[in-house]
């Protein structure tokens, strides 16, 4: 897997169109996502490109990463933050538990949510694009926090969500399980899972399983 570096400023600059994966890894600390970024991509197995993109505008996690999916061409494409730890061919394995599946949403293997939650997740372009109005990747209500619990559900909504344990990223954020999540981020969720997320999940069991 190849690996880039871009400003955020950049990113609508150039042809980000491959035939296989896009990783895009949104970033605030150079050093901590240049070391992240080299392991992945390294660790990969698999043809594709990692995209590091350095927010330099502080657009917030959620709005960098619709960016990308909007500058980029590829069947599949994936999220996962500067503090990610990636395992041997943790690409590879994505790859052929979606393919063997017919997924159309991975979570990786992130050492905290055993497969429930795509924090780190990969997914189907096809199917992405069909969720959001302009074709965004995530909701763009959320701010940091969960986008990916909504992706999720949805994913399970429609029975394409596939988790292989041996396929791992791990979030190595050494304050997390301290830290708060964003407060209006899940008042949104709350809201929206209330109304099946557009009236699209009608099992309320599902719809409220992370609120």
């Amino acid at each position: 897997m190849d690996y880039v570096k871009v400003e955020l400023s950049e990113l609508s600059q150039s042809d980000w169109s491959v035939d296989g994966s896009i990783m895009v890894m949104p970033f605030t600390d150079a050093i901590s996502a240049s070391r992240a970024a080299e392991l992945a991509a390294a660790r990969s197995g698999a043809k594709g490109l990692l995209l590091a993109i350095h927010d330099d505008q502080r657009q917030g996690f959620v709005q960098v990463v619709n960016l990308a999916f909007a500058a980029t061409k590829s069947p599949w494409f994936g999220f996962m933050a500067q503090d990610a730890f990636a395992g041997r061919d943790w690409m590879a394995l994505a790859l052929q538990a979606l393919h063997k599946n017919r997924g159309v949403l991975l979570g990786f293997n992130d050492g905290k949510w055993q497969g429930a939650l795509a924090s780190f997740g990969l997914a189907s372009r096809a199917w992405a694009s069909t969720n959001y109005p302009n074709s965004a990747f995530f909701h763009t209500g959320y701010q940091r926090h969960y986008a990916d619990a909504e992706l999720t559900v949805l994913a399970l909504h429609a029975q394409g969500y596939v988790y292989e344990p041996n396929s791992v990223l791990v979030e190595v954020d050494w304050a997390k399980d301290g830290a708060a999540v964003n407060a209006s981020d899940r008042a949104l969720y709350r809201q929206r899972a209330a109304w099946g997320f557009d009236s699209r999940v009608k099992d309320t069991t599902l719809a409220n399983m992370f609120a």
